[in-house]
């Protein structure tokens, strides 16, 4: 050991600046890079696309101070494209509910060229297809429990475009009086979503329970037994039911 003027041994110092610089990169792994150079157009992309993935895996009590983190831009970034968290929100609802729902499918369920059976089977295949989706059934369920409005508007134009049409029509293919002619009731509302839920409940199994669940062709079969079972099992039940309003 080398020994000082003093006779005292001599200590190694750390070459200046290594404890910061170390503090700096271990801090720095922690932060995702930022992002730079992005024009308006492509920052608001990145924003929005972030936030479906972040409110689908937090639910809508995840902050957009952790979602600014997690893009890796600063959080006021966020609120130069959307004002509000709310408004946030809104552009998501859109984006993933509004962007998905195709226009033909209105139009689908009142072809009567084809029986109202074939025409609910290719409904609900082509409508799995959307919604058998991680972020589009975890958004939904946690709109539902925030008390968000998605829902209530989502499921509004699902009745409007599918549910009263497909309920009209079948009483058309049954030989029983029209919307107009006795107004769809209440009961037959039920009836409907009892099938509508059925098929949403298999997405909730694999996105929020992680249970396994028919896909491809096995869920398309899954599909086309319960519209059968629906179709079949609705006659009766619609006769009942014009037969009380007639009354």
């Amino acid at each position: 050991m080398r020994q000082g003027s003093s006779g005292g041994a001599r200590t190694r110092k750390k070459p200046a600046g290594r404890s910061k610089a170390a503090a700096y990169a271990k801090r720095s792994v922690r932060l995702p890079p930022r992002r730079k150079n992005l024009r308006a157009p492509e920052r608001e992309k990145v924003i929005l696309e972030s936030a479906i993935r972040f409110f689908a895996e937090h639910g809508f009590e995840g902050q957009t101070r952790e979602l600014a983190k997690r893009i890796g831009i600063a959080h006021s970034a966020i609120y130069r494209h959307y004002p509000s968290k709310e408004a946030l929100i809104e552009r998501v609802y859109q984006h993933v509910y509004l962007g998905g729902w195709q226009k033909h499918w209105a139009d689908l369920i009142k072809d009567r060229s084809h029986t109202l059976e074939a025409r609910l089977t290719q409904f609900y295949c082509e409508y799995s297809d959307q919604i058998f989706n991680y972020d589009w059934v975890r958004i939904f369920i946690f709109s539902g429990l925030k008390s968000f409005d998605i829902n209530s508007r989502y499921l509004a134009i699902v009745m409007e475009q599918i549910g009263i049409p497909a309920l009209n029509e079948a009483r058309h293919e049954f030989g029983l009086p029209s919307a107009e002619v006795i107004p769809i009731t209440p009961r037959e509302h039920e009836l409907f979503w009892g099938l509508h839920g059925r098929f949403f409940y298999i997405a909730i199994r694999k996105f929020v329970y992680g249970m396994p669940v028919p896909e491809g062709t096995d869920r398309y079969a899954i599909i086309a037994d319960d519209v059968r079972q629906f179709v079949s099992g609705s006659r009766s039940i619609l006769e009942e039911i014009v037969a009380e309003n007639l009354q």
